[in-house]
């Protein structure tokens, strides 16, 4: 009996021991897929913004408000996002994870006007900020105890709730809803970041035993995609509130 359960206790401790490193390698992927794709939307979004000419094919050179296809433009990282949910199950992980950096693009192309309104300095030392804040953020959600599950639909239905209110306020312009929806939106994010690293830790450690790699790269994937647009929104909420208008 004795050695029974020592073997039984030897091959648990040896099956944890191999979840442990195949969750570190997988946060490692979904971290390094979303550095990726940051790095695809900063060179987007550099180049065009930094460029005139390119520029002005989507906002008036002298306002910056978008045309139609800036419109096109703003809206299409929301769209694409839906296009990756729908083709989940008919792509391999190459093929998502490629449809995710065409996304990164798309996002980059979204959001070059702002080396048009802000300094690079401060550009510079809001992106420090975001990724010391997502770095905390998401450190905590990935070692914590408690279990945050249930954020998860009040920080749903708080973004849909904030989505609605920034496009109304698009057409009505009031600087009252858009710092408000600015404070709102960083609270949002920031319990997203949190949550989402969070479910991505608890979802690989309850799929691991099936030995699924497909399902196991794309969900790496799609991780990758959730911290990726907190990260972003995170940044372009705090923009609003580090951000040096050029002169």
């Amino acid at each position: 009996m004795a050695d029974y359960t020592t073997i039984r206790a030897t091959t648990a401790g040896a099956r944890a021991a191999r979840i442990d490193e195949g969750l570190r390698a997988h946060m490692n992927k979904v971290y390094g897929t979303m550095s990726v794709g940051m790095l695809v939307t900063g060179a987007v979004a550099w180049a065009v913004g930094s460029s005139p000419v390119l520029l002005s094919a989507f906002r008036d050179p002298a306002t910056l408000q978008p045309n139609i296809l800036g419109w096109i433009a703003m809206f299409a990282p929301l769209a694409f996002v839906f296009v990756i949910g729908g083709m989940v199950n008919r792509v391999s992980a190459a093929g998502l994870q490629g449809l995710f950096y065409v996304f990164a693009a798309l996002m980059g192309l979204s959001i070059a006007w702002i080396f048009a309104a802000f300094t690079g300095v401060s550009i510079a030392q809001t992106f420090l900020v975001t990724a010391i804040a997502f770095a905390g953020l998401s450190l905590w959600g990935y070692t914590t105890k408690r279990d945050i599950s249930g954020w998860g639909s009040f920080l749903i239905m708080g973004l849909i709730g904030l989505i609605a209110a920034s496009i109304i306020n698009i057409f009505l312009g009031s600087p009252a809803i858009a710092f408000a929806v600015s404070i709102i939106g960083l609270l949002i994010f920031a319990g997203l970041t949190a949550y989402d690293t969070q479910r991505i830790k608890v979802d690989y450690v309850q799929h691991a035993t099936y030995g699924d790699a497909e399902w196991l790269g794309k969900s790496a994937i799609l991780g990758a995609l959730n911290l990726y647009m907190n990260f972003i929104n995170i940044f372009m909420f705090l923009l609003q509130f580090m951000g040096s208008q050029r002169e």
